[in-house]
């Protein structure tokens, strides 16, 4: 049984912003986008199509259950703030954030500890934040291949909840979700991002730099042994 839509807020009017909208908005999920410029909003919410709105940053939180962050890393807090994130307005909201807080060049992470995820939660007083989909920021959704060769959207975050929401959302994407543990796992995450990084810049598909491990055959190794 097919899961009730939900309003979609997209914080950010991006490439990123505009290829998750104009997917879920496809599967029947009502989104809205803002940002910091209204015509950029506007046109975001255009490309977006399936009835996306653009709706002023005061409006934003009051119009959605699930919010995406899907901005540069320094316009982050920045754009919290936009939505009254500091001031209480998410609490409670399921915040999946998108951030890639790497430097480009060098695959170096920019926080010096912690996550961009958990500066989300920190700034967005309330607010349930799921570390997803920033490795996937140029994919092209939804993925409709064969289901055996989705793409697997590693997550992570505190609110179970939240996460079973992702999951589903994820799911409508044409991917698969696999939560890897609370938000402290965040920083990880983000790394791979930069590991991705390095490795294209040093000529070399990154598929083929990870190894191929069955945890099927993994499992049944283990219970052999034992």
């Amino acid at each position: 049984m097919k899961e009730i839509a939900v309003n979609v807020g997209i914080l950010g009017t991006g490439n990123l912003a505009t290829t998750l909208g104009r997917a879920w908005a496809g599967t029947g999920h009502a989104v809205v986008v803002t940002g910091r410029n209204p015509e950029h909003a506007s046109r975001a919410a255009s490309q977006i199509g399936g009835g996306a709105q653009a709706v002023e940053p005061a409006d934003f939180a009051a119009r959605v259950e699930v919010v995406v962050v899907a901005v540069a890393w320094e316009g982050l807090e920045e754009a919290l703030a936009l939505v009254g994130g500091a001031d209480g307005s998410l609490s409670g909201t399921t915040v999946i954030d998108c951030t890639n807080a790497v430097d480009y060049a060098t695959g170096r992470l920019k926080p010096t500890s912690g996550s961009a995820a958990e500066l989300v939660a920190r700034v967005a007083r309330g607010a349930h934040v799921v570390k997803a989909l920033h490795l996937f920021a140029g994919a092209s959704w939804p993925y409709a291949g064969p289901r055996d060769s989705a793409p697997v959207v590693a997550i992570c975050g505190d609110q179970p909840e939240a996460l079973e929401r992702v999951d589903t959302l994820i799911e409508d994407l044409g991917a698969r979700a696999a939560v890897v543990g609370g938000l402290t796992s965040a920083r990880q995450l983000e790394e791979a991002a930069g590991f991705v990084m390095r490795v294209v810049g040093a000529g070399w598909n990154p598929r083929l730099a990870v190894p191929d491990v069955d945890p099927a055959l993994l499992n049944a190794g283990s219970a052999t042994a034992s």
